[in-house]
């Protein structure tokens, strides 16, 4: 995929969802280990971005995100150990990655002169919370063109 410059999108969601199924019964426990290898992807150098697969799973970034990092099952197994990627890895998969993947991310994806100032403020520091809590960040707000929207008076 890097030789040929193609960018990756995967489904983490996947793992908490379906992974138990994927595990016992389609896929098998070797090949569900290695499903949406995000930790492959990003060893390999191949630029990479997540997505939930809405409304098949809900919306829900931050989620993803989870998905990715901790790679549990619905009953809790960790499936694919190997493959989780770090909360920062997941953090760029979600903004900037998305947007590099959409070629656009002169426009979106990071905060910077001359981008969109569209983006969301979180109440947590999702970097300096344990990776299992990644999913019960809190959301103050986002900004959208400029201007601030508090999520309490939406």
């Amino acid at each position: 995929m890097k030789a040929l410059g193609l960018c990756v999108n995967l489904f983490p969601n996947h793992h908490f969802y379906w992974g138990d199924q994927h595990y016992a019964t389609t896929l098998g426990p070797e090949r569900a280990e290695r499903m949406n290898a995000c930790a492959s992807a990003l060893a390999a150098g191949v630029p990479m971005a997540m997505h939930s697969d809405a409304p098949v799973t809900p919306l829900g970034p931050l989620f993803t995100a989870w998905c990715a990092v901790n790679r549990l099952t619905a009953s809790g197994r960790v499936l694919g150990a190997a493959e989780r990627i770090g909360v920062a890895d997941a953090l760029r998969a979600i903004t900037l990655g998305a947007a590099y993947t959409l070629k656009l991310d002169g426009e979106v994806g990071s905060i910077a002169c001359g981008k969109r100032a569209d983006f969301v403020v979180l109440e947590d520091d999702p970097t300096a919370i344990a990776p299992e809590r990644l999913k019960d960040v809190r959301i103050w707000g986002t900004v959208q063109g400029g201007r601030p929207f508090r999520a309490a008076d939406i």
